[in-house]
């Protein structure tokens, strides 16, 4: 039975919730602090969302006009409390705002809290502030009146299994007639947090730039209610950006983003105009947990005259959604709902205001602090690379940003450098798009380029299977990808001399046609290769067809188009070489080699028939090659398939020491 005679509900926490109370409660951490940032910082959000509902019900003000948060230390008791004049929660929010969590990545939250020696910063950084009290509470109650309702009920929870729900007494009722208060009963080891100056101190640290006032009561006085505001209560994208130190900025990032790292840039400035509105973005230097939320929103607040709106009015685009701040509006109407926010012209004029602010900021940093620059790719390139795709208006900016890694060497470089670097009579950027750098670099696909000193991107993040799709060019110079269409790198001389390509020969003619009347229901074409120099042969896709890694990505989820990739052919490699003598002497190419590789391979295969092992396999014995580098080749035939209808076999060179795959021509094609 509680206080008011009513019998009280007892609830199971969410499996989760159960989990992250188990850490909380046992907690060795050292910043425990963060709990009142925490508490505060949802105080100061249900006084938000009065304000804003009160705008169309005035009603919901009655009784208690001023808007504020009080703290109070009782240090007889033991116990701190935070109180507002906000909001409330009425029975179900209770049930649902303190004892579910709903947000993603709740698991990766409790795994890195039980990893993690500093799990503080992850608090913040995962938004579910309120369980950090039980770091210095053993108990906590939290009573709640919603404003416009009757009824004011009582939360209690020890951190255990759940926790109790019941009618408010009297006496309670009494102390919130709106809002919610949060009764901490302290640990003994957090009975500091009951000394007026430390509570203090933290205030100004971690929400000084609270809208509302937060007035703390001494606790000698407490029973005389006297209270004074100790934080700024002004906001401080509304200040001069001569009037805030580095170090505001730095705490006001934090309680914004619920984060703990230092921001990589941040932007502080007021537009004037046909719109007005301040503006303070950071970008974070580490990547924030819901960066792969498959929502992609944003999360910057919106404000109109210092009301709070919403966190969810997309400010900007998804590929800005690490971006973090807030932008108060002075000229949009107070009461603007969500989906008039969808298609109001000012707020779209914003958007495109911020973005190119954003942009514009990310172009200074890269060329006056390619340090700090470089950190903010790292973390957020991936993401940056989805405006490539999306957002047609900017893509010359956002190819400039872009940084790759190259053939050039270790490190990551820009298109400007790349274009500055180009070979003479060179007039492409040319890439290719892999699922990592070592099997990128491995691609029989760059032995041409490779032995012309022509600089590659390597492009490994899964968007750039994406946006490669669409036509880009830089600097007048169109993107090429080396696993698509045509290439001619005829204009530019190789390396060394002696690598020149010789003519194509007569007999050419004839093993393509002879190796596309083998393969004609696996490939679309057979040709000739400008790629390689090395390898026998290589699949690429053709020019109006997709990209072979995008082709391979969408083939995993079911949306492959199934085309025929085109089989490139090294004609002066001396397996093509042997094929060539095979089929000029009418014999059977084919070579069906073995299905199991013998138990004692020898170093010589079998000879047999040309209709069981083909010619090939018998030719590969009269290649001029010295005695170990033969048998390397009579091992790769006879272990490997060659040519195999109806099933399409890539060729097994001596190069398939670069790596495994059909992009390298050295495995089963796909």
């Amino acid at each position: 039975m509680d206080a008011a005679g009513a019998p009280a509900e007892t609830h199971a926490f969410q499996a989760e919730v159960a989990e992250l109370l188990n850490l909380m409660v046992h907690s060795v951490y050292s910043e425990t602090e963060i709990f009142l940032r925490e508490l505060v910082s949802n105080a100061s959000d249900a006084c938000d969302k009065l304000r804003y509902e009160a705008i169309a019900r005035p009603e919901l003000l009655a009784g208690a006009d001023k808007l504020a948060i009080r703290i109070t230390p009782d240090k007889a008791a033991g116990v701190v409390t935070i109180a507002d004049t906000g909001i409330g929660m009425d029975r179900q929010e209770l049930i649902d705002n303190l004892g579910t969590v709903a947000r993603s990545g709740t698991k990766a939250f409790l795994k890195g809290l039980a990893e993690a020696k500093e799990g503080a910063s992850l608090i913040g950084q995962f938004g579910v502030g309120f369980y950090s009290a039980f770091m210095v509470a053993d108990r906590i109650e939290v009573t709640s009146h919603r404003a416009g309702s009757s009824e004011a009920l009582v939360w209690t929870s020890s951190g255990g299994a759940g926790f109790e729900l019941a009618p408010a007494s009297k006496e309670q009722a009494g102390r919130v007639p709106r809002g919610t208060e949060v009764r901490l009963h302290l640990k003994e080891d957090a009975k500091k947090y009951l000394e007026p100056f430390e509570l203090e101190r933290l205030v100004r640290t971690y929400s000084d730039h609270i809208l509302f006032p937060i007035e703390l009561v001494d606790g000698t006085n407490a029973k005389a209610g006297e209270a004074r505001q100790v934080n700024a209560a002004s906001a401080l994208w509304q200040r001069a950006k001569s009037e805030v130190k580095p170090e505001d900025y730095t705490q006001a990032y934090r309680s914004i983003a619920m984060a703990f790292d230092e921001p990589a840039l941040t932007l502080h400035y007021k537009v004037e105009g046909r719109q007005s509105y301040a503006a303070l973005l950071f970008v974070p230097s580490t990547p924030p947990f819901d960066l792969g939320d498959p929502n992609r929103k944003g999360r910057v607040k919106l404000y109109v005259r210092r009301v709070f709106i919403t966190d969810d009015a997309d400010l900007l685009p998804p590929w800005l959604r690490f971006v973090r701040g807030v932008v108060d509006s002075e000229d949009l109407p107070l009461n603007i709902s969500r989906e008039m926010l969808q298609n109001n012209p000012q707020v779209t004029q914003i958007r495109n205001g911020l973005v190119t602010r954003i942009v514009s900021e990310l172009e200074s940093t890269a060329d006056k602090e390619a340090e700090t620059y470089a950190k903010i790719w790292a973390a957020f390139g991936p993401v940056l690379k989805e405006g490539l795709y999306e957002d047609q208006e900017r893509r010359g900016q956002l190819l400039a940003l872009a940084r790759f890694a190259t053939t050039a060497g270790e490190g990551l470089r820009s298109l400007k450098q790349y274009v500055a670097d180009l070979k003479p009579n060179q007039t492409e950027i040319y890439y290719l798009v892999g699922e990592s750098a070592d099997r990128v670099k491995a691609n029989p696909k760059l032995e041409a380029a490779r032995a012309r000193g022509i600089e590659v991107l390597l492009l490994t993040d899964p968007i750039d299977a994406f946006w490669t799709m669409m036509p880009q060019e830089f600097d007048g110079k169109p993107l090429k990808s080396l696993s698509q269409g045509d290439v001619d790198f005829a204009l530019v001389p190789f390396l060394d001399q002696a690598a020149e390509q010789k003519p194509a020969a007569e007999e050419d003619a004839t093993v393509i046609t002879a190796v596309r009347d083998a393969l004609a229901d696996n490939v679309s074409e057979v040709r000739a290769s400008q790629r390689l120099t090395e390898s026998a042969s290589c699949l690429v896709a053709s020019m109006q067809g997709r990209d072979r890694e995008l082709e391979r990505l969408l083939a995993r989820q079911n949306r492959g188009s199934g085309a025929k990739p085109i089989l490139e052919l090294n004609m002066s490699h001396d397996l093509v070489k042997a094929l060539a003598s095979a089929v000029s002497g009418k014999r059977d190419f084919r070579c069906f080699g073995h299905r199991r590789p013998p138990a004692r391979p020898g170093p010589y295969p079998r000879r047999r028939s040309a209709g069981r092992s083909g010619i090939l396999c018998q030719a590969a014995q009269r290649v001029r090659r010295p005695r170990p580098a033969r048998r390397r080749l009579e091992t790769a035939l006879r272990w490997q398939w060659i040519f195999a209808a109806p099933s399409l076999v890539t060729f097994r060179p001596l190069s398939c020491k670069l790596g495994a795959g059909s992009e390298t021509g050295c495995g089963n094609a796909r």
